[in-house]
């Protein structure tokens, strides 16, 4: 691979990394053209082991030699034209604005995110992020599902972006290893009517994760999971949609009058309610498929 240091960090070739917005990069007019920026020497090697193809690397001087391997990779996958900026630890952290853990930083060229029906094939348990934008819990909650052999994920059309720099690095790139996309893509009144006669139409049995008057417990919805021999339950569930809902206010009235089931997570000490990233692991590991 090339490998050029740089003088300052205004010079132009790593423009991506210190003058574009995350929208800028996304580049929504030209999707072919969209960007994303992936940190840290874990999520970058998962992206390249998903075929992401990087377009540039800015990496911190002292962790130059230990990211060989890496290299060679995108040496045999990609060619070895792909160049590798190198700064200084006090450039980096210009750029940053922090202490960047393990010095590495990958400018990767976005791919068209699949349809509905592609990601929902052959699933039988997806996750729904409604409208979330934090992205720590994003991230969180990509991670989750990777973890706790969720199928798919399905973002809507106002959630925050699964690659923005933060969420990726807290899935730990879990996020180029679960399936994904968004539903009903960038168009915000898709979701949730349409969306949710989407998922009804695949045969998913959606349930929001919702305090409500008629809200079950999220043991009766695992009863209903149970393999029809084993279940007593006429409602048995083949396959199940979660939807969860925003930081906050949660999933939205119109959501929860829509969906098949509304879900509590049963709680203690006058609790009402977790975070979204924990209570989306929760959910996930409550039902999973009983020999998981």
């Amino acid at each position: 691979m090339r490998t050029i240091p740089i003088g300052t960090i205004d010079d132009d070739r790593i423009e991506a990394y210190t003058h574009l917005t995350e929208l800028q990069l996304r580049n929504r007019l030209e999707p072919a053209k969209g960007l994303f920026i992936a940190e840290s020497p874990k999520v970058i090697t998962r992206a390249l082991d998903a075929g992401v193809e990087p377009i540039s690397f800015l990496v911190e001087e002292p962790w130059l030699e230990g990211m060989g391997g890496l290299f060679d990779q995108v040496d045999g996958s990609f060619g070895p034209d792909v160049p590798v900026y190198v700064a200084s630890p006090e450039q980096l952290r210009a750029i940053t604005g922090y202490r960047l853990h393990r010095g590495a930083l990958a400018a990767m060229r976005r791919w068209p995110l699949p349809s509905v029906d592609q990601v929902c094939r052959d699933a039988r348990r997806v996750a729904v992020m409604e409208n979330i934008v934090d992205h720590t819990n994003i991230g969180a909650l990509m991670r989750s599902a990777a973890a706790l052999g969720v199928d798919a994920v399905l973002v809507t059309p106002s959630c925050s972006d699964p690659l923005y720099r933060r969420a990726a690095r807290v899935s730990m790139g879990t996020v180029f290893q679960v399936p994904w996309t968004r539903i009903g893509g960038d168009d915000r009144h898709y979701w949730p009517v349409q969306g949710l006669e989407d998922l009804h139409r695949l045969g998913f049995t959606t349930a929001a994760m919702a305090l409500s008057d008629d809200s079950i417990s999220l043991d009766d919805l695992t009863a209903r999971l149970l393999p029809r021999s084993c279940s007593t339950d006429p409602g048995h569930i083949d396959r199940l949609a979660l939807i969860f809902g925003t930081e906050g206010d949660g999933l939205s009235r119109q959501t929860i009058a829509h969906c098949d089931l509304a879900v509590r997570i049963p709680m203690s000490h006058q609790v009402d309610s977790l975070n979204v990233a924990a209570s989306s692991a929760v959910a996930f590991y409550a039902t999973r498929p009983l020999h998981a």
